[in-house]
């Protein structure tokens, strides 16, 4: 697959809830290797939108197309067994285990023993959770444990990966690791990332798509989305 080749589309995506239309015939396409962020108000569909990419909703109307597999229609591990990788709002970590044994566990499941241990030990050192490796999770702040999970994401190797707010309640500090982390996860992985902190989207400096009643309303760079009179009258007001 060449940088720059269509690798997730999706094609009139509908997602309704009795009358409300949360998601209305959106048309989408996402680049190898690309990192885009999904914006919007809430209730702008952006969330039901990644839930119909993940699998956790089946969508109304429409498809969803990776690497030419339709995927509209198939659970959850089915669409992460093509490698994607999934992190959702609240960390998904077994508290009980250490930083290390929560990352091997990820890996050893696509994996044999061996490939495990040298991927959960790259992994540790990739996203530099050395320091932490023996601690519970359990035990751990906000911000490392969302750390983990990332790291359980990316021990799976996956070449997709999708984000819904990684730097939710995070301390300023917390947020710029992210930053740096989701970076360094774009150097290998396409990603698609859920955000509403307009300081961290421009740390990471992705394209764009700004949602709005359930359809793309624009397709920019944050500086570009920022500066349009109706992208801030819609969203980002003062914040900009």
């Amino acid at each position: 697959m060449r940088r720059g080749e269509v690798v997730l589309e999706t094609r009139s995506l509908s997602m309704h809830f009795g009358g409300v239309r949360a998601v209305d015939r959106v048309d989408f396409a996402l680049r190898e290797k690309e990192l885009r962020c999904l914006i919007g108000p809430n209730g702008a569909g952006k969330s039901t939108f990644f839930k119909c990419l993940t699998g956790q909703l089946r969508p109304s109307a429409g498809e969803v197309v990776i690497r030419d597999v339709h995927v509209a229609s198939r659970e959850p591990h089915e669409i992460a067994a093509l490698g994607v990788g999934v992190k959702t709002q609240v960390p998904s970590v077994f508290d009980g285990l250490d930083v290390e044994e929560n990352i091997w566990l990820s890996a050893r499941r696509r994996h044999g023993p061996a490939r495990a241990r040298s991927l959960t030990a790259e992994t540790l050192e990739r996203l530099q959770l050395g320091e932490i490796r023996s601690e519970m999770v359990g035990r751990l702040a906000h911000g490392q444990r969302q750390w983990v999970e990332l790291g359980m994401v990316v021990a799976a190797e996956p070449w997709l990966v999708l984000l819904d707010e990684p730097a939710a309640g995070m301390t300023h500090e917390e947020t710029v690791r992210t930053a740096e982390l989701i970076r360094e996860i774009n150097r290998t992985a396409t990603l698609i990332v859920v955000e509403h902190d307009m300081q961290f989207i421009r740390m990471i400096s992705a394209l764009v798509t700004l949602f709005h009643e359930g359809r793309i309303l624009m397709e920019d760079t944050m500086e570009a989305i920022s500066a349009d009179p109706k992208a801030r009258e819609i969203y980002l007001g003062h914040r900009a």
